[in-house]
């Protein structure tokens, strides 16, 4: 008994310095948030004033990297303290593990993608969909297919480049209005990065709250399911087309869309993150050597592109992590915290916190990503202060960041799919079609307060001292631990 009492007082002092790390790690500073400010005002202003002078894709012409470097220099300077002080703080938060491994993650996702395009599989996927796909289906077959492009790639935007002129052409020749077919790629290409293992919303969502993939991934399943069969059912009824439609020949090959079922299967099965995506490279590199479509050159070269791809992203990630680092530690992070927990009265208040933050950020920044590396520490601080499930906050930034980032009229996926109809539908046309992601925002709302998602963080609740899952938690102090933080 004596020995119970000790374990629990022993517990119960490790669950208060937890608290106590993860809510008072500085003195709240508003000065201390001034380099963040900088940050996004240099990105955003520099989109505002591109797209007055009449610049496509002006809010992508100022690279992310180098307005996060701005904001550091600027930490350099408001943030008190001597220079070699701030200078390791800097190198120790682009260093952080969390930061390297969600980037090495990053370089590994850029080189399946590109390696699986190169060979084929892309094409294929698309081409497997049109073959099958009846006319009067059409406007939900299309719909279905970016959803699983964008699932199998991890890219919206790739994905709205891949399907977007096909979607075009089929809407021209079966007769069905081009603002709604473009708000049904719309809606499959940001239904697939939310979903998606190897997405750059899952990515930093998940490392930035310290949860696993597999577990936000059945989050984020059972949010948009129901939504996107009430879109498919909607799609059936208003957008068939009683013409027959050829576009052409639509060759494909069922073994070169394996490896995107492969990663998607082992990922979602637990298998880990990196093994997942270097055999999922290796085996698309495989198929394309069998098949011709790649040499060995050609298929390193894929690789390397690939990891070219992701460079913008890796240097965000890292300056980001270092400008974050210098924030908190001066106590810009606390300062924020104190002043959105004002309106956070319990767990309830704390999600819609965590969704509103990840919106505005994303209506700011017209990057979904951004927001996320933005807000991940304070999300994650805002859990643990209300006791909200990481895994259950991994699922919300990445929900609410991508219904944002897929409705405002400057985003890169809403651009490109405009473009593709050269001139003839505006981003304001399509809107009203993006039946999915409106029904999304519906779900991801709705299960704050009634957890309909949340059966298995029930029967596995988050050890908030040991920062895991409690099925992760071994031993007997393990369960006092959750017995005494439920």
């Amino acid at each position: 008994m004596k020995e119970r009492e000790e374990l629990e007082k022993e517990v119960e002092m490790d669950v208060r310095d937890e608290k106590e790390q993860v809510t008072n790690q500085a003195k709240p500073n508003a000065i201390a948030l001034i380099p963040f400010i900088v940050f996004v005002a240099v990105y955003l202003g520099s989109g505002i004033i591109l797209d007055m002078s009449g610049m496509e894709m002006a809010f992508y012409q100022f690279p992310a990297p180098l307005a996060a470097a701005i904001g550091a220099i600027t930490a350099f300077f408001v943030i008190k303290g001597n220079f070699e002080e701030k200078f390791e703080t800097f190198v120790a938060g682009c260093g952080d593990s969390n930061i390297i491994i969600m980037c090495i993650i990053y370089l590994l996702a850029g080189g399946f993608a590109a390696t699986c395009k190169a060979m084929g599989g892309i094409d294929s996927t698309v081409n497997l969909g049109l073959t099958y796909i009846p006319p009067e289906y059409l406007a939900a077959g299309v719909f279905v297919i970016s959803g699983f492009i964008a699932t199998a790639t991890g890219t919206s935007v790739g994905s709205a480049a891949a399907v977007g002129p096909i979607a075009v052409a089929v809407a021209e020749k079966a007769g069905i209005p081009l603002p709604l077919m473009i708000g049904c790629v719309m809606g499959g290409i940001m239904l697939g990065d939310n979903l998606s293992i190897i997405s750059d919303t899952t990515i930093a969502s998940t490392r930035t709250q310290g949860c696993a993939m597999k577990d936000k991934f059945r989050l984020n399943f059972w949010l948009t399911l129901i939504p996107a069969i009430l879109t498919v059912i909607l799609l059936i009824i208003f957008g068939g087309s009683e013409t027959a439609v050829s576009t052409g020949d639509h060759p494909y090959n069922l073994i070169k869309v394996l490896p995107y079922v492969v990663v998607l299967v082992t990922a979602v099965a637990g298998a880990n993150v990196f093994l997942v995506l270097a055999g999922g490279i290796v085996l698309a590199g495989i198929i394309g050597l069998f098949y011709g479509d790649l040499t060995a050159l050609t298929f390193a070269q894929a690789i390397y592109k690939g990891f070219l791809g992701m460079t913008d992203i890796f240097f965000l990630s890292m300056l980001t992590g270092g400008l974050a680092a210098m924030v908190n530690k001066a106590g810009g992070i606390s300062y924020l915290l104190v002043n959105v927990q004002r309106f956070i009265k319990g767990k309830n208040s704390a999600e819609l916190g965590i969704s509103a933050l990840v919106s505005i950020t994303d209506i700011a920044t017209a990057n979904n990503t951004v927001s996320i590396i933005i807000n991940g520490e304070v999300a994650k601080r805002i859990c643990y202060k209300f006791h909200v499930d990481p895994r259950r906050s991994a699922a919300l930034l990445s929900t609410f960041s991508s219904i944002f980032q897929g409705l405002i009229p400057y985003g890169a996926q809403m651009l490109i799919m405009v473009g593709f109809a050269n001139g003839r539908v505006s981003p304001l046309e399509v809107l009203p079609y993006c039946w999915f992601i409106y029904l999304l925002g519906i779900s991801a709302i709705i299960s704050v307060f009634v957890p309909f998602s949340d059966g298995f963080i029930r029967k596995d609740p988050w050890n908030f001292a040991e920062q895991k899952p409690q099925s992760q938690v071994e031993g007997s102090a393990g369960k006092s631990t959750n017995s005494i933080t439920a």
